[in-house]
Order: C-alpha cells, then structure tokens, then sequence
C-alpha cells in the first residue's frame, strides 16, 4: 500500500505496528541522520560545530510559519506546549473580574497555565464536556461580558474530537476575546491557516504528530496580540540585539524571538524543522485523508467487534484519534496484551487509544482489529 509518508522513513515498522502518536511520535530516518550530523559536528568541533545551526534558526522560524499559514516574526521556538501557553496567559495582561473559558477535557499542558491565573483575580471557568462538546453556539452561550479569552486543544486528547477553530474563533473575537489554541494533537495530520483563521495564539510541542524530539516546540503569537504581550519571562536572547552582551538597557527584539529568552535547543528545532520538509514534500492534504480513512476503517471494526466507541465521528470533527472499550475486557490488560503482540496502542482504565500516522497501513489497521478481537475471545491471554 502506497502511503502519502514514505514507509521506508520509519524503522519503527521494523519492529511494531506502532498506533500511538497521539502519545509519542517517532523519528524519520532523515530526521535521525541530521540530529546524528548535528551530534557529530558538536563533539568534533564544538561551537565552531554548533553556532553553524544558530544561524539556522531564521530558516526553522520560517518553515514553522510556512507550514502554519503564519509570518516569520511571528513565531517563537518553545520547550513545550505549557511555555507557550504560559507566554499568553501571563503576557496578556488579564486584571482581576476578567475570564477565561476552558474545557474540563483539556490537557493539563493547556490548563494549568490559565488556572494560575485565579491568583490574581481571574475568573477561569472550567466548562463540564458532559454537558456539551465546545462549539461555536455554545461557546455564544457560555460566555459574558467579562469573557477576555477562550483556549481550547484543536483536536482532544482522550478522545479524538476535533474542534471548529473557525467557528470558534469567529464567535469569540465577535465579543473581543482572544483565542489561544493548543495544537499539539491536529498539527502534522491536518493543515491549518492561522492567519486565514484569526487564531490569536497558537503552541504546541513536537514530539507527537509533528514527528520531532520532545523538549522543543513553537509558539505562534499574531503580529496585533504580540505587540500587546508583556514579556513575563525575558532572558538575554529577548534583546533586539543579543550579541552587544553590555547593553542591558536596549529595547526587545522586535519579532517573536523575544519569547524564547535563553539559549534555544538547536537540535529539536533542527528535528522540528526535518519533519516539517518531509510533511511538505508528503502534502498535508494527502496525510489528513490517509489518517481519516485509517481511523474510519478502524471505528467500522471496531463496530463489527462490539466495542463502544468514544471518539465521535463525523465530516468535520474526525480526527487521527479513536478511543474505545471492549465489552467485559480490561483496557489496560488488553493494551498490554496488544503490545505483546508488537501492536503499541495507549491503554488507561477509560478505554485504549489507537492514533495512526500517515505512513501507516489499512493492514496494519487490520492487524490490530485481527487482534482485538483474538484477544476478545480469549481472555485467558488478555490476563497473561
């Protein structure tokens, strides 16, 4: 079967059916070969080996901003998704009777952030998704005159659903509020527009979908929202001009670099910057209906087994996550049977959780249902 990211870049096919990038993602061949070059270069040459990929970092800001629909300036090199939360929620000047609207089903990554924000008067409101998944028409509902931002992950990670960025996004700056988006479980499967969209503000970390090192990620802050920010965590890269070490007194860089503070972490960046070639030369457009039809194929077997999905599913909220239970099975001892069997899933007491990636297959997806539903009738090797 011919997929839209080449096999041949994934020797984690030599081992596994690996089904868990909504967890950890893995390397390209091509990415493991720069970050070896990178490795190399440092331990023979030190900085003469490293300062070669400080002057890359322009180029890696530019790919990022390319690839999101974004502006150079706008874009900062991050550790992870919560420093880039962390950057708006505490830059945005929030003042107490302000609020903040979230979901109960968000990651901490995009939660933890905003509730340190209730130490200086914030109202950050929690909304129950048992009464309702986020849409525009409730978001309308939900929020008052005192709304100041809506954050909210683009796609969840428990279980898949994949939120109306636009819809969102049109409802909240009609009130005036920001909108910041945790995109760490849609980018790398699905394209995006931030500029076309209007998202205020946008991070995520690399080391899921987007196929790079963990410990590095980007922060997208629109040009108007950047110019507000206060910068509540500068560091000597802030400066308009890092290098003139003396001059403590200039003025920040005038770009999203000033985020970034200290040294950046040239070889996730590099990683970061890799895969992103791969996904260009791949097609974005032609990842997303990889991934989609995998996960349909997989929610028809699944149905076939009798297992209860959790994952919605529909045209416009899909996404490269399905969760579901097997009826009388334990999830976490069946995930681990499955891994057993080579097949590496994520498995937690609310149900396993299966993320195919573009270089995935329709019989890799078959294997897993084979699987399943082996294990399902047997549960003496569930148990084992």
């Amino acid at each position: 079967m011919t997929t839209p990211l080449p096999r041949d870049e994934f020797a984690v096919c030599e081992r596994y059916v690996y089904l868990n990038h909504a967890s950890a993602g893995v390397l390209p061949r091509s990415t493991a070969a720069a970050i070896e070059a990178y490795v190399r270069e440092h331990a023979q040459a030190g900085v003469l080996g490293t300062f070669p990929y400080e002057l890359r970092l322009p180029e890696y800001r530019e790919r990022i901003a390319r690839f999101i629909g974004a502006q150079q300036r706008e874009i900062a090199l991050v550790p992870n998704t919560s420093l880039g939360a962390n950057i708006v929620a505490l830059g945005a000047g929030f003042r107490s009777g302000d609020e903040i609207l979230l979901c109960d089903s968000e990651f901490p990554a995009n939660v933890i952030p905003w509730l340190a924000l209730r130490e200086r008067g914030v109202n950050v409101r929690v909304l129950p998704a048992s009464e309702g998944r986020l849409t525009p028409a409730r978001l309308r509902a939900e929020m008052s005159a005192h709304t100041r931002a809506v954050t909210f992950s683009w796609v969840s990670f428990g279980d898949g659903y994949r939120h109306d960025v636009a819809g969102l996004t049109a409802v909240a700056h009609e009130a005036g509020a920001l909108v910041c988006v945790d995109g760490i479980q849609g980018l790398g499967v699905f394209p995006i527009n931030v500029g076309e969209l209007g998202v205020d503000a946008l991070y995520a970390g690399a080391g899921k979908w987007m196929l790079g090192l963990h410990g590095v990620g980007f922060l997208y802050v629109r040009s108007g929202l950047m110019e507000r920010l206060l910068l509540a965590m500068p560091g000597w890269r802030s400066q308009r001009d890092m290098w003139d070490f003396h001059n403590y007194e200039q003025p920040f860089a005038p770009d999203a670099a000033r985020f970034e503070g200290g040294t950046v972490n040239y070889l996730g960046a590099l990683s970061l910057a890799s895969a992103i070639d791969l996904f260009e030369k791949s097609g974005q457009a032609k990842i997303a209906g990889h991934v989609l039809a995998l996960t349909d194929r997989l929610c028809a077997g699944l149905s076939q087994l009798g297992a209860r999905l959790a994952s919605e599913r529909g045209e416009s909220v899909s996404s490269g996550i399905v969760t579901f239970e097997m009826p009388s099975v334990d999830s976490v001892e069946l995930g681990r049977a499955l891994e057993r069997r080579g097949i590496v899933t994520t498995y937690r007491a609310s149900g396993i959780r299966i993320s195919p990636h573009g270089y995935n297959t329709c019989q890799e997806i078959d294997a897993a249902l084979d699987a399943l539903g082996s294990l399902a009738r047997s549960p003496h090797e569930v148990r084992a």
